[in-house]
């Protein structure tokens, strides 16, 4: 049996088609998560979701932001942005039963050893409150309410967490850290304007993952999102957006044994549209 972890797809079906190819994946056999961002801006979003959820339990994702995106278009409280590439799934036959099958993906696992979100962890969390946090979120996403907690999940306030933080403040702020957060300042104060490289962090601030003190830093925590960040290979962070859709490559690592060594795969891609 062996467990796989890829970086973000964004509708390049082709290239995770080659990569389930590389692997020799067997639904039967084999397990792979995905780290958010399974759609838009590539050329097949469709394709993408058809083919995880065919793979039935084998497969396990977190959500991303342009996930999150699509399931606001298809409750109708988000307009479709200029470089959005997700009609084809909304006007599907099968529509209803991929965005139900998203929508019941999680924010945020700890699984095989690995604690898994799309963007990043606040300083403050640990590893159990992270995906306690998360829990609170999908159980909005998948309830009755969803429509309306969709309509009031975007904002960038508060930019801090807070134990106290009650309501749609503190589901915003954990939505936002979990599929947006790029740097902090040492308290855990978000930054989102920075989409540049780590190297770029504004006065005061730095990578979630470099902060001192951090709770889950005895934790191997995989993460996407950032694709101008590169492929980060740390002991303890994997960092796997490495701008597939934007012409660089489909980055999954893998491990055949528990405690075993994780090995890398790297499929190229031809670029889809401009980073934006």
């Amino acid at each position: 049996m062996s467990v796989y972890w890829v970086g973000d797809i964004q509708g390049c079906d082709a290239a995770l088609g080659q990569l389930m190819e590389r692997i020799d994946f067997s639904a039967s056999q084999d397990r792979l998560y995905v780290l958010g961002d399974l759609v838009n801006r590539g050329p097949d979003s469709l394709a993408v979701l058809r083919r995880l959820q065919g793979l039935g339990n084998s497969v396990q994702c977190v959500l991303g932001n342009h996930d999150l995106h699509l399931l606001a278009m298809a409750a109708g409280v988000r307009s479709p942005s200029r470089l959005d590439t997700v009609q084809t799934v909304l006007q599907a036959p099968d529509k209803e039963a991929l965005l139900h099958w998203l929508s019941h993906q999680k924010l945020a696992m700890h699984a095989d050893e690995v604690l898994m979100v799309h963007a990043g962890v606040l300083p403050q969390w640990s590893a159990a409150q992270t995906v306690s946090l998360a829990q609170e979120v999908e159980q909005l996403l998948q309830g009755p309410d969803s429509q309306e907690f969709l309509r009031h999940m975007y904002g960038d306030e508060p930019t801090q967490w807070h134990d106290q933080l009650q309501g749609l403040d503190r589901w915003r702020c954990v939505v936002n850290a979990l599929t947006r957060l790029r740097f902090c300042t040492a308290q855990g104060q978000m930054e989102f304007k920075t989409k540049e490289g780590a190297g770029h962090a504004p006065a005061g601030y730095m990578p979630w993952f470099d902060v001192p003190g951090r709770k889950t830093a005895d934790q191997v925590v995989a993460f996407g999102h950032w694709s101008t960040l590169g492929s980060l290979n740390r002991p303890d962070v994997w960092g796997l957006d490495t701008g597939c859709v934007w012409g660089g490559c489909l980055t999954a690592v893998g491990r055949n044994q528990p405690h075993e060594e994780v090995f890398r795969i790297q499929i190229p891609c031809a670029p889809m549209q401009t980073p934006g």
